[in-house]
């Protein structure tokens, strides 16, 4: 989980207060607009961006963040660095800009207010997409909010900060969750943000930021419909073109107020827990009542580990935040409280239970057990295989050493050698002994044979024996006696071994008594991922008939055969990466391994005309494919690869939506030569591509659930049959889920019939 320390605001205020008084601010700020107009070569670290904001700080508040910061020519590098997707370029980002617009010249229109919105603005139909320019001002504003806000937000608030996505916040579903009883999700009714929540947002904004040009941009990107916040849909932190850079933040900061009040209810409730007894008995179990919280973007998950009434009076105050304060609409017949033991709950694409610890990690089952008894028991064999030849090989060498040396020894009158090896064998045939003894000592039914032999039919412990006998002789066979039992007798060992067992099974008793307890007192978070969805979603693209076997997708013969490979690539690997921390990640695999890759083993055969026999043959199953310089290619996640992967690294990836309902189909005609659509490159070696969206080509509306997938989100159809340029390096990037839409140019659509 990851941690966010929160300043004091008073400490915060008087460490700013100090380093940025008043007049230093209007110093630096002078400083500032007096370097303004000098060309900058570098774009801004992270530090040099916080310390230029920081300096807007003064009283509680960020001062003209516009013209002090966003407008600056070096944060406006900064962004588009942080845009640019420059596929191997010898050129200087500032050359690549320069060449597309002067940020200088951009900088004086933001500062002055003559920033013109609706000439940057591309509309398709009901879709408005902004050009390069807009998103290097939409990015800068972006950054210069995040420095602002991130510290500030609450440390359940994930999604558009850094190191706080989808899969942090399940790790701290089920690492910090203890023992939910019951717990709700928000769900909202499906509207697009208004003028009312609109004018809200800039009243947040203006909390903690004094900058009328900031708020007049965002009413502005709001009005051109660049801006556009859809609570309730799917469309959110998946890199749809229709999302704006700024969704995510903005969403944020409007949410921050449920936030804190949520924050509030959970030290409250802290403080009414008891304080635990570190004397008291083992035998109590000490429950406190928690209040746990997870909000993504506008996904919001409440549990709690007490009582139903306790549930329903927080879901009644948040609802009444919501309605009340936000002014937003609830469903609340959606918005309904579930026992988290007996009901799953849909939440960031996944399915969350409350289940016993021994459902995560079942003990082994009499299959597995007498499995690994027979792997014990083949264990065992190999090693006394082992032994034997390594004994028999000894044997083998030791006499042709002791032959050698008697030979040279009847030849001549001593053993004569130029090397002094003496040493070297006395150390061999030490190191020999001291292992024949160590596994001697170790064998307890070697130690009774020996001990037995030696210590059956015994006339001289006989006491009228003894007495004739010389005492010299009695002494040497008592002191014979005690060496025999001190080394062969096995009883001690025997005692050790028995000591060991009933140990081994006092600590398996233990452990079932263990297991058993916290299943009855304890309860943790199971992630899942939706079966039934997924099979839908393979089956709605068509990897596989309706009998659930793998079938060709058509609608994919017209791509190369190193194409069709990245895309199969591209849905797999995101699929594993998204799903990798969900208990069921087995049926992922399956997906992926079987389903999945022998779908595009068909598709290749069917356009080459071939059989499934003749491509596994050409291909084989890894799915290797030659590159332009005759290298070979895997891109397809290899069977050992998958079944090595695990929720060990969480990478926080996309979901598999866009990558899924996205094709791109080379056009074969000759249109003149365009530069890039990928940000910031400008490689005119590019080909035409043409559109394809799922919901198009299948003719199928996203909002019946019946026909899509429940919770699949679907780029914007005005996009559908647009064209857009792409070089080699970035369409590749786009077929293996690395680029989405909404990373190019919105100017780059082309509407060619």
């Amino acid at each position: 989980m990851v941690l966010h320390l929160r300043v004091h605001p008073s400490l915060y205020n008087r460490r700013i207060s100090f380093l940025f008084s008043p007049s230093s601010r209007n110093l630096s700020t002078a400083s500032l607009l007096l370097n303004s107009n000098q060309t900058v070569t570098e774009p801004l670290a992270k530090s040099e961006l916080e310390s230029i904001v920081l300096k807007q700080y003064s009283h509680g508040k960020f001062y003209n963040l516009v013209q002090n910061a966003v407008a600056l020519p070096s944060v406006l590098l900064t962004a588009c660095h942080s845009l640019s997707l420059a596929a191997s370029s010898c050129d200087s980002l500032t050359d690549r800009v320069s060449r597309r617009f002067s940020i200088e010249e951009m900088g004086r229109e933001i500062r002055d207010g003559r920033f013109d919105i609706p000439s940057c603005c591309v509309g398709f139909e009901s879709l408005v997409l902004p050009n390069l320019k807009l998103k290097v001002l939409i990015e800068a504003v972006r950054m210069v909010l995040e420095i602002v806000y991130d510290d500030r937000f609450a440390t359940f608030s994930y999604g558009g900060r850094v190191g706080m996505g989808r899969h942090t916040a399940i790790r701290y579903l089920k690492n910090s969750v203890e023992n939910p009883r019951w717990w709700f999700r928000v769900s909202f009714a499906r509207e697009v943000f208004g003028d009312r929540n609109v004018d809200r947002l800039c009243v947040f904004v203006e909390e903690k930021i004094n900058d009328c040009l900031l708020v007049e941009m965002i009413k502005k990107l709001f009005e051109f419909g660049i801006l556009r916040i859809e609570l309730g849909g799917c469309d959110k932190g998946r890199g749809f073109p229709q999302e704006c850079g700024l969704n995510s933040i903005l969403i944020n900061v409007y949410f921050d107020g449920l936030d804190k009040e949520i924050q509030d209810m959970r030290l409250k409730m802290k403080l009414k827990n008891p304080q635990e007894d570190a004397t008291s008995n083992d035998s109590v179990f000490y429950k406190p009542v928690n209040v746990y919280a997870v909000r993504y973007l506008d996904e919001i998950l409440l549990i709690t580990s007490g009582s139903k009434m306790l549930t329903m009076e927080l879901k009644k105050k948040v609802v009444d935040v919501l309605e009340e304060r936000l002014d937003l609409r609830v469903d609340r017949v959606n918005t309904s409280i579930h026992s988290a033991v007996s009901d799953k709950i849909s939440f960031l694409g996944m399915y969350l239970q409350a289940v016993p610890p021994s459902v995560l990690r079942p003990p082994m089952s009499e299959k597995a057990v007498r499995a690994m008894k027979k792997y014990e028991r083949q264990k065992e064999v190999r090693r006394v295989e082992l032994r034997n030849a390594r004994e028999r090989n000894r044997k083998t060498l030791g006499l042709k050493i002791f032959r050698h040396v008697l030979k040279k020894l009847k030849q001549s009158n001593g053993f004569r050698c130029e090397y002094e090896i003496e040493n070297e064998v006395r150390e061999i045939f030490r190191s020999w002994g001291e292992e024949v003894m160590q596994e001697f000592m170790g064998s307890l039914d070697e130690r009774w044979k020996w001990h037995w032999l030696l210590t059956r039919g015994d006339f001289l412990s006989l006491r009228h024996i003894r007495e004739k006998l010389p005492q010299d002789l009695v002494d040497a066979y008592d002191e014979f006696q005690e060496q025999v039992d001190k080394h062969l007798s096995p009883t001690q060992a025997r005692k050790e071994l028995d000591d060991e067992e009933r140990r081994v099974e006092e600590e398996e008793e233990q452990r079932y008594a263990e297991r058993t307890v916290q299943d009855l007192t304890k309860l943790c978070m199971k992630v899942s991922a939706p079966e039934e969805l997924v099979r839908k979603a393979v089956k709605l693209v068509g990897f596989t008939n309706n009998m659930g076997r793998p079938r060709p997708i058509s609608h994919l013969l017209a791509l190369e055969d190193s194409d069709i490979i990245k895309w199969y690539a591209g849905v797999g690997r995101t699929w594993l990466d998204f799903f990798c921390c969900c208990h069921n990640f087995k049926m992922v695999k399956i997906i992926v391994s079987y389903h999945l890759r022998f779908s595009c083993i068909l598709t290749l055969a069917e356009k080459h005309r071939s059989t499934k026999r003749e491509a596994i043959r050409h291909y084989t199953k890894d799915l290797k494919v030659s590159d332009p310089y005759g290298n070979e290619e895997m891109h397809f996640p290899l069977e050992r690869e998958v079944k090595m992967m695990g929720d060990k690294n969480l990478s926080n990836p996309r979901p598999v939506d866009g990558t899924l309902s996205l094709v791109l189909i080379r056009l074969a005609s000759d249109e003149p030569l365009h530069s890039c659509a990928a940000s910031f490159c400008e490689r005119s070696d590019t080909t035409m591509y043409r559109v394809h969206l799922l919901q198009n080509r299948l003719q199928i509306n996203p909002l019946d659930e019946e026909k899509w997938v429940r919770g699949m989100g679907t780029i914007h159809s005005a996009l559908n049959r647009k064209c857009l340029p792409l070089c080699s390096a970035h369409i590749s990037d786009v077929y293996l889920g690395k680029l989405t839409l909404q990373d190019v140019d919105g100017s780059s659509f082309i509407d060619l019939k």
